[in-house]
């Protein structure tokens, strides 16, 4: 320790410096964990021909949505018809 400076002073100077690198320390740690999840993500996510037949499940899943909204609105119209014909 420095004569000249005061015992306070050199205090805060060596307390700054010590959370100066620990928080350089933490930012390389978050850079890495970042990295790997990034490696992990990619080896995770499926790849695009998946993707391609989850578009198609869709497009399916609809037709059957619209198919069944048609047979609903057809037994509809056919109990207007009923009731007119009254």
């Amino acid at each position: 320790m420095d004569d000249e400076k005061p015992v306070l002073e050199q205090m805060t100077d060596a307390m700054s410096s010590a959370a100066g690198a620990t928080k350089e320390a933490a930012k390389a740690v978050v850079k890495k964990v970042k990295k790997a999840a990034k490696k992990v993500a990619k080896k995770v996510t499926p790849k695009k021909k998946a993707a391609k037949k989850s578009k198609k499940a869709a497009k399916k899943s609809s037709a059957k949505k619209s198919v069944k909204k048609a047979a609903k609105k057809a037994a509809k119209k056919k109990k207007k018809a009923k009731k007119s014909k009254r």
